[in-house]
């Protein structure tokens, strides 16, 4: 069965190169297609117009555009992560080359497109029945970064 549902992503001029970085990060990816410009335009004969990728088994299309409309963080992709460590790996990937650490385990990647990276547990422990712990998670989380499990459980088992 297909996917019924896709993200297209408007890029400037660098969606072909973003689909590589993207493909280098994530495992079990791969870009499918890309189309280019023709004659006709609007973009640079031959320049890629659009590139198909998927990441995961997830398909995205990007276009090259132009610079009209640019990423905001009222749109991210969360990646759920096995460990700690995939997190961190994903985070520093992400983050590098011109990304930006955000707060509350959100970041930007060097083409502006925001990303949350949760490491497994987590959502356990900001929803925990415990009222005051999962309050005692919550509050830590609104000091970083990248989020940390560790850190985020210490918080949460922390008393008076």
């Amino acid at each position: 069965m297909s996917e019924r549902i896709t993200p297209f992503l408007w890029f400037d001029t660098q969606a072909e190169e973003a689909a590589a970085f993207y493909c280098s990060i994530f495992k079990n990816s791969r870009v499918i297609s890309v189309s280019r410009y023709s004659d006709a335009g609007p973009g640079e004969a031959g320049a890629a117009m659009t590139v198909e990728w998927e990441l995961d088994g997830q398909r995205f299309i990007g276009l090259n555009g132009g610079p009209e409309f640019t990423f905001t963080e009222a749109v991210s992709f969360q990646v759920d992560c096995e460990d700690q460590a995939e997190a961190d790996d994903y985070w520093d990937q992400l983050t590098a080359d011109g990304g930006e650490e955000s707060q509350c385990g959100w970041c930007k990647d060097k083409y502006g497109l925001s990303w949350q990276i949760v490491p497994k547990g987590f959502f356990e422990i900001i929803s925990d029945p415990d009222r005051d712990r999962a309050a005692r998670a919550m509050k830590a989380m609104f000091g970083m970064t990248k989020l940390d499990l560790a850190a985020l459980q210490a918080a949460a088992d922390a008393t008076g």
